[in-house]
């Protein structure tokens, strides 16, 4: 227990060191076009990552559900709502990716 304690504390002044250069550093003006260009970059990044994980998840889960069908039948009907609710939620999580690239490719941050 100490020794897991000990980590995490050494974690936090890892973190802590690395992230103090950030608050010394002056605030930019408007975006840059390269700026601009990275930010459109990590969007899209973040939009495949999303929309790749979520589509392997779906798979899997209908895959989950066929199987736990084949083998129970009587259970079809609770499997099949907790598939579509799963579905849905999974769904949900690329479409908050997808807002918030959406948000970073069309606002011009920094800008007044």
């Amino acid at each position: 227990m100490k020794r897991k304690l000990l980590l995490a504390a050494l974690a936090w002044v890892a973190v802590a060191s690395v992230a103090a250069p950030v608050f010394a550093q002056e605030g930019g003006g408007a975006w840059t076009s390269d700026v601009y260009k990275w930010a459109v970059i990590a969007g899209a990044g973040a939009l495949a990552i999303g929309a790749a994980f979520g589509a392997l998840s779906q798979g899997r889960a209908i895959a989950a559900a066929c199987d736990g069908i084949a083998r129970n039948p009587s259970a079809s009907p609770q499997i099949r709502f907790a598939l579509i609710f799963g579905l849905v939620l999974i769904e949900s999580l690329v479409i908050y990716v997808l807002l918030i690239s959406l948000v970073i490719f069309f606002v011009k941050w920094g800008t007044a």
